[in-house]
């Protein structure tokens, strides 16, 4: 039986408190909303920083004239993507007790993700991330982790509770790097599983993070067969496979397709994706889009896809429906390009129906 948490409506006068004791942060709203997708939480694990974009693009860190503060960690903006589309989703993890830490809770509450499982570390700083674009609107990081807040979440600090309620769990693998995150991840992936949760991983590869090529790719696969929900990109499959054609479907099946996995999606970017099921594999296309900035397009699409399995949990053993959900992926991942930063570009569903009926 799935259920759901409650969030803050927009418009409401919620109010923030960090229980004392324990660091987590609790919502106190006036008024309450129930989630609008079948009255099911979808929950969120992993990293979570600030990030700084350049104000112009197409320039090196050391070239860029100034840089723009945005809120940033794969994760959290999926957890956005799917209450800007209408569902209900929250967020679990550590900040810093400090400006950005609490200014990105901030930004999570008014964009109705419910935070209360969100933590605060009064020793360690809020993760901070630079992110360059390059004349593509490809990105190049820097990263300042010494370590920062989200790499001290322990065991104790997650709400284990809120966890058993949700009907998807979903994570990424920086969170795998180093400890004591490294066991709070794997003891909230365990916890979500005996709950009957949906387990979602998107790697979301950052090598620079990881002290060696060869640790990624095995922190990476270390979990790989526990997910019932893949998605990669197509450079993430050439890494994991040591070389091999990220387009080969045989590859894809051979390599990475586990045996209790539901479903496994390979993201293309302006092309679409590709999708594989035990049963069934296509390919969905997407729309064309002028790209002003990649940032955030993949967990635009993971949000997308995921708030329509939240409506329907079987959404991947129907082919026709699978890919209607994943049309309206490609599009929430298409319009987030045209815009700078994730969060401000994550679409709202009215606007992804509206571009669906352009295309048609």
């Amino acid at each position: 039986m799935a259920y759901a948490i409650p969030t803050i409506s927009k418009g409401s006068n919620a109010t923030l408190k960090r229980n004392k004791s324990s660091g987590h942060l609790s919502t106190t709203p006036v008024r309450r909303k129930y989630c609008a997708i079948d009255e099911l939480l979808v929950y969120w694990f992993d990293i979570r920083e600030r990030d700084f974009v350049p104000t112009v693009a197409g320039v090196s860190l050391a070239e860029a004239p100034g840089f723009k503060k945005a809120p940033g960690g794969a994760p959290a903006n999926v957890a956005v993507g799917v209450t800007r589309l209408g569902g209900s989703a929250a967020f679990l993890g550590k900040v810093g007790d400090d400006e950005f830490g609490h200014m990105l809770a901030s930004i999570l509450k008014q964009n109705n993700v419910d935070v209360s499982g969100m933590t605060f570390d009064k020793d360690a700083r809020t993760a901070l991330a630079f992110v360059t674009l390059r004349t593509n609107g490809e990105r190049e990081f820097l990263f300042f982790r010494n370590p920062s807040a989200d790499m001290l979440l322990t065991e104790a600090d997650l709400d284990k509770d809120l966890i058993k309620k949700s009907a998807i769990f979903h994570y990424g693998s920086i969170s795998l790097i180093d400890d004591p995150c490294k066991s709070a991840h794997l003891a909230a992936m365990k916890v979500a599983k005996n709950a009957g949760c949906i387990l979602s991983y998107d790697p979301n590869l950052r090598l620079a993070l990881w002290p060696s090529a060869e640790a990624a790719r095995k922190g990476i696969m270390s979990i790989w067969d526990q997910a019932d929900i893949i998605k990669i990109s197509e450079d993430e499959i050439e890494f994991l496979t040591g070389g091999d054609d990220p387009y080969d479907d045989k590859v894809v099946l051979n390599k990475l397709f586990h045996p209790n996995l539901k479903l496994l999606i390979v993201s293309e970017g302006s092309n679409g994706c590709r999708y594989y099921t035990k049963d069934f594999h296509g390919k969905v296309g997407s729309v064309e889009v002028k790209c002003v900035d990649t940032t955030g397009a993949g967990d635009a699409f993971v949000g997308g896809l995921l708030s329509s399995l939240a409506s329907n949990l079987q959404l991947f053993k129907d082919e026709k429906k699978l890919r209607d959900a994943l049309n309206f992926a490609n599009v929430c991942g298409a319009i987030t390009v045209t815009e700078r930063g994730a969060i401000p570009s994550l679409p709202t569903k009215e606007t992804v129906l509206k571009k669906l009926k352009e295309a048609v």
